[in-house]
């Protein structure tokens, strides 16, 4: 009796154990899911025949290439500006500048209305465990609230024939970039960052900042003007960092 006891006692302890894993690899694959902030590309064949890029990209595609997720990750992209969000699919493998964090088609330049001259979005993973789950390539969304509490909206296709026009709603400010090296839970981690890069590279403007008791930012700049701002991130070459990010900054 004692005997039938302890085995079913241990295979209740099993079971919990097993359950306890499965929750914390779904919290992990959550917390460790793909976002970056930069400037995008959009699409033109003009891009493949100069060899800037290394794949081709159909106008009326969702489909958008980015190094970091594999072909068939889903996506939100943000439109930081006009708030206008769009849901997309990573194509295949592609060689772009490393500069850009993404090459975007001209559907969805057109549907987030993205400013040629500063075409800043917002990458954000889309993992299959969320309750925002994209089930088809073909879906917009204009809101940036709490994904899970209202439907996906068709998209209306503009003409893509014609020019991709911007009309954003809210009044551009100047332009005022920062570029996002990490965060760190200690300060002394944040200083190893900052002083490896002063010695190691011509950068000298290199910042860190408190995001609270246990977070700090290293970043560079501010730049105000977008050639200044790709000239010192591509001096970032070669440390080969994994994901800098380009934040913007609010005035």
């Amino acid at each position: 009796m004692y005997y039938k006891v302890f085995i079913f006692f241990l295979i209740l302890l099993s079971s919990c154990v097993n359950n306890i894993k499965n929750q914390t690899s779904q919290i992990q694959q959550i917390q460790n899911k793909f976002y970056n902030s930069g400037f995008t590309l959009i699409y033109n064949d003009k891009l493949v025949s100069d060899k800037l890029i290394s794949k081709k990209m159909n106008d009326r595609d969702l489909i958008i290439f980015q190094k970091n997720l594999k072909k068939g990750t889903s996506v939100k992209l943000l439109n930081p500006i006009n708030d206008k969000s769009i849901i997309a699919q990573v194509g295949k493998n592609s060689i772009y500048p490393n500069f850009n964090n993404s090459v975007i088609s001209k559907r969805i330049a057109s549907e987030l209305e993205i400013n040629p001259k500063e075409p800043f979005i917002i990458i954000e993973e889309i993992v299959h465990n969320s309750t925002f789950i994209a089930k088809r390539a073909k879906t917009f969304k204009e809101e940036r609230k709490v994904a899970n509490k209202a439907p996906v909206e068709q998209i209306m296709v503009n003409d893509l024939n014609k020019d991709v026009k911007v009309k954003n709603k809210l009044t551009l400010s100047e332009f005022n970039y920062s570029i996002k090296i990490a965060d760190f839970y200690f300060i002394d981690s944040a200083k190893t960052m900052q002083f490896k890069i002063i010695e190691e590279s011509t950068i000298k403007d290199v910042n860190i900042r408190e995001l609270s008791k246990n977070k700090f930012r290293v970043i560079l700049g501010p730049y105000l003007d977008l050639n200044s701002l790709q000239k010192e991130y591509n001096k970032l070459e070669k440390f080969k960092f994994e994901n800098i990010e380009i934040v913007r900054n609010v005035l």
